[in-house]
């Protein structure tokens, strides 16, 4: 059977579309297997694969085929309705994404990290250990759930608490724990955790601006800011 033939799961693993995002990731994916991820399926004659790009070709690029109409994208043979109905949803909600201005909370005080996350720490009757991942303006990126349970060492590793602070691209992070107790306090093991991760820090690149301890509505700065 011509492979221009194959529908998409008659393909060696490593060659199909869906398979390849997940191991490799979408940037890693030609513009034609990411529109026979939306396609999904392609005509008894073709794959999904062909398909799509019998579609670029026609319409040359993809600028083109997001502004083409539903009627417009139906007239392809092999498209219909369906399938166009499902490229406008999906270049729609690209141009949304693309015009939206979703503001992200600025954490730039030890008082301002300790607001974000009291009420989900103070009443937690394990240990938390969290870390906020920031830009270069203090902008917060994302919430990295580190570990739970009793504080230790071997449990708050520097390679663990900044494996995602160097994937995401942050700048500068805050790390955040609470006490069961209620007792916001620093331990010994506290700042001894807080000297490792600024050490650990100052070699990758990444700042620590903090490490906040959450107690029962009160919070303390280990680095004493």
């Amino acid at each position: 059977m011509p492979r221009d033939t194959l529908i998409i799961r008659e393909l060696p693993e490593e060659e199909r579309p869906r398979e390849r995002l997940a191991k490799h990731g979408p940037s890693a994916l030609s513009n034609a297997e990411l529109l026979a991820i939306l396609l999904r399926t392609g005509t008894a004659k073709e794959s999904a694969i062909v398909l799509a790009q019998r579609l670029l070709k026609e319409f040359e690029t993809l600028r083109r085929i997001a502004d083409a109409s539903v009627e417009e994208l139906s007239k392809i043979s092999g498209l219909g309705l369906a399938k166009a109905a499902q490229l406008k949803a999906a270049f729609e909600l690209g141009k949304r994404m693309a015009s939206s201005r979703e503001e992200r909370p600025v954490v730039s005080s030890t008082a301002e990290a300790a607001a974000l996350v009291m009420e989900k720490l103070r009443y937690e009757q394990k240990e938390c250990f969290t870390l906020l991942l920031l830009d270069t303006r203090n902008q917060l990126i994302a919430e990295s759930n580190i570990s739970m349970g009793s504080l230790d060492r071997s449990i708050v590793h520097p390679r663990e608490v900044f494996r995602e602070a160097i994937a995401r691209g942050a700048a500068k992070v805050i790390a955040v724990h609470n006490h069961p107790s209620g007792d916001p306090s620093p331990s010994e093991e506290d700042r001894a955790i807080t000297r490792r991760l600024a050490e650990a820090g100052e070699l990758v690149g990444i700042e620590l601006v903090d490490h906040v301890v959450i107690g029962d509505g009160e919070y303390r700065s280990v680095k004493g800011r």
